[in-house]
């Protein structure tokens, strides 16, 4: 059905109101009012079978009578009565509706029949639905306010997509105070038709609009979601505030990675990997929006600050280090020039503190010398009213200077009454401007994460050339199982797996004696680790189903019939299927966790991080999307508290080869959908 639909919602020529009324704070009442009361030029019909007219207007008893082809229908009416005037409004050829009537799904059984009837109504009309449970949308290019909100919106570039009215309620009301414009409004309410992957399809090609932000508990559909995200966001930025971040997962895992792969975690990766850049509370998603939308991105990661007091300059440099971000390192050629123009008690070093007595001139001075430096990736200037430099001067010089670079800058004007006069400056001429300098960090550090997101939607991986197709006795292998009524493959079957994949694995011998284990020992060569081998054991070490370094062929039998008499006490319906030896581990290590889980919305993910026996209370959790290529499998070992590890000269070569073991367990887990979890 496309966006063509969605244009009638968006830009209606005729609206019908259905169940407008003039009871006072009504639903219908306030609809009518917003609708007619800020100027929309289209035309409105009230409709209502009770009453001629609704607040002046000539109404209608029902959408069948109108006169004219309406675009848009907004229903108001008890839920009830919703399917019936869906279904009329599709035989009228209405295009699109809003439904902000409640009382479906959240209602039971009852409401969820509603649902049902509805949609199959809006499938054979081909029409789009909004809501229920919406606030209506908000277009303030054609002052089109169709909401039942106590306020509108000013003009602006930001489309803001919410799954909460109230959250749309109450943004309307800080943003008429914060100044801050939007292109469009829309609560996507229960989203029974229209969800958000059409909404960032539809605003994605609106000349109105230059970012746009999301409010989100859900998704629906996570396919459509994120290929709408990956094919727009290198064009116009998207900013995500998600709720339910700590939400428990209601399914017992048999794997670590099911354990640590949490839904919000995942929902992180999606983001991550489609160019979505996440923040953690609604004044952010603002922030991040506006100056994505307005400044230049970062390269990297390293500030410049530039403050006329010390301890503010102090504060923004903790909180960019807490972020993640850096101090530019300035050239000796910056440093040289800044030492000719500042007093020699002044602090050249980063952050820059010209002092309380700096003029506008040695800030503009200060400034023209730092945007040449090409060891910044970002500017913050950050001043407070001290009585000497103007602020709103000084503003001014910003907005001049700001044009010979390529690089972010961002301010923070740090006071009201001297201030906010100077901060309006700046924003109207694109450049952001905070009252507090953690503001503009967090700011500048999102805008990092969108670049290193940008780039990750450049990496496209490509399928892995295997000897052969995938092996066929793999799948008998997943095939006996299901047959023999298991969820979970043995160890020697799993190695099998990994084998086929040329990922490196512990040479194994199974024994099903004391005798034979002594041999196996013997053949592998001491010391060894001896580990039970049964379906229904996952965590050996938790089963005590493991002894590590063992010496000798006596301690090898020993250890055999310890583990058997072990098990058969602890777990006596487990089958033992015999004793796996491996030869024990002695070189400098650094335990690592490679998994995959097959999630619900979203398919298949892949976890990295750190391994052992402790993994689920060390919760290094880093996920990404299959399939990888060396670039991705790079990016998520990057945020493994690992890395460093692994960057040291006793690790030296291992993060290549585990970037080749990554791309390679990405390409089993791709061939394999049949498999829900691996560790």
């Amino acid at each position: 059905m496309g966006t063509e639909n969605l244009d009638r919602i968006f830009n209606p020529r005729r609206i019908a109101v259905i169940g407008a009324s003039t009871r006072e704070k009504s639903l219908g009442a306030r609809l009518l009012q917003n609708l007619v009361g800020v100027g929309y030029k289209g035309v409105v019909y009230p409709v209502n079978p009770f009453r001629p007219t609704v607040q002046g207007i000539a109404a209608y008893p029902s959408i069948r009578k109108i006169p004219r082809q309406v675009d848009l229908a907004i229903v108001a009416t008890p839920a009830h009565t919703v399917p019936q005037i869906i279904e009329e409004c599709g035989l009228m050829g209405v295009s699109g509706v809003i439904v902000v009537s409640a009382g479906f799904r959240e209602a039971g059984e009852e409401g969820k029949d509603l649902e049902k009837r509805i949609l199959e109504h809006r499938n054979h009309y081909k029409m789009r639905i909004i809501g229920p449970n919406s606030l209506g949308v908000i277009r303030p290019g054609i002052r089109l306010n169709a909401t039942f909100a106590n306020k509108t919106a000013e003009l602006g570039k930001i489309a803001f997509i919410s799954q909460s009215a109230a959250l749309c309620a109450s943004v309307l009301d800080w943003a008429s105070e914060a100044n801050v414009g939007f292109s469009a409004i829309v609560s996507v309410g229960s989203m029974l038709d229209v969800d958000f992957g059409d909404l960032i399809d539809y605003f994605g090609t609106d000349i109105q609009t230059s970012s746009i932000v999301l409010y989100l508990e859900s998704i629906k559909n996570a396919s459509k979601f994120m290929s709408a995200a990956r094919g727009f966001a290198r064009a116009k930025p998207i900013v995500v505030v998600k709720a339910g971040r700590f939400r428990e997962s209601a399914e017992a895992a048999l794997c670590h990675t099911g354990a640590l792969c949490g839904e919000d975690a995942v929902y992180d990766a999606a983001f991550r990997r489609t160019g979505i850049v996440r923040v953690e509370a609604i004044d952010e998603l603002f922030n991040c929006a506006e100056a994505l939308a307005m400044q230049p991105n970062p390269k990297g990661p390293n500030l410049t600050i530039i403050t006329n007091a010390g301890g503010p300059g102090i504060m923004a440099t903790d909180f960019l280090i807490a972020k993640g971000g850096k101090l530019s390192s300035l050239s000796n050629k910056t440093v040289k020039a800044l030492k000719k123009i500042l007093p020699l008690y002044c602090s050249i070093l980063n952050p820059i503190d010209v002092l309380e007595e700096a003029t506008t001139d040695r800030f503009k001075d200060v400034m023209e010398i730092c945007f040449k430096d090409n060891r910044s990736d970002g500017f913050l200037i950050i001043y407070t009213p001290q009585g000497v430099a103007d602020p709103v001067e000084t503003a001014k010089i910003i907005v001049k200077l700001a044009k010979n670079t390529r690089k972010p800058v961002l301010t923070s004007w740090m006071g009201e009454n001297e201030c906010w006069r100077a901060r309006k400056v700046l924003r109207k001429k694109g450049i952001p401007a905070f009252t507090t300098p953690e503001q503009a960090v967090s700011t500048f550090m999102y805008m990092h994460s969108y670049t290193k997101n940008l780039e990750l939607l450049y990496e496209r991986p490509e399928e892995l050339t295997m000897d052969l197709a995938i092996p066929t006795f793999l799948k008998e292998v997943l095939s006996k199982a299901i047959e023999e009524g298991r969820e979970v493959l043995d160890l020697l079957e799993s190695l099998r797996f990994l084998e086929a994949y040329k990922i490196p694995t512990t040479k194994t011998l199974i024994a099903k004696t004391p005798e034979e284990a002594a041999s196996a020992a013997s053949k592998l060569g001491y010391p060894v680790v001896l580990k039970v081998l049964s379906p229904q054991i996952t965590h050996k070490t938790k089963a005590q189903g493991v002894i590590l370094n063992v010496w000798s062929a006596k301690q090898v039998q020993e250890s055999f019939r310890d583990l058997v008499k072990r098990i058969n006490e602890s777990n006596p319906q487990a089958e033992l299927r015999g004793i796996a030896i491996q030869p024990l581990v002695q070189r400098k290590r650094c335990e690592i966790l490679i998994g995959s889980k097959k999630t619900p919305l979203f398919g298949p993910v892949i976890l990295f991080g750190t391994g052992g026996v402790n993994v689920e209370l060390l919760k290094d959790t880093n996920i990404c999307f299959p399939p990888l290529n060396q670039v991705l499998a790079r990016r998520l070992m990057e945020k493994s508290v690992l890395h460093e590890f692994m960057s040291s000269s006793d690790f030296s070569g291992c993060a290549g080869l585990i970037e080749e073991m990554l791309v390679k367990f990405s390409q089993l887990v791709i061939d394999f959908p049949e498999i829900r979890e691996m560790d």
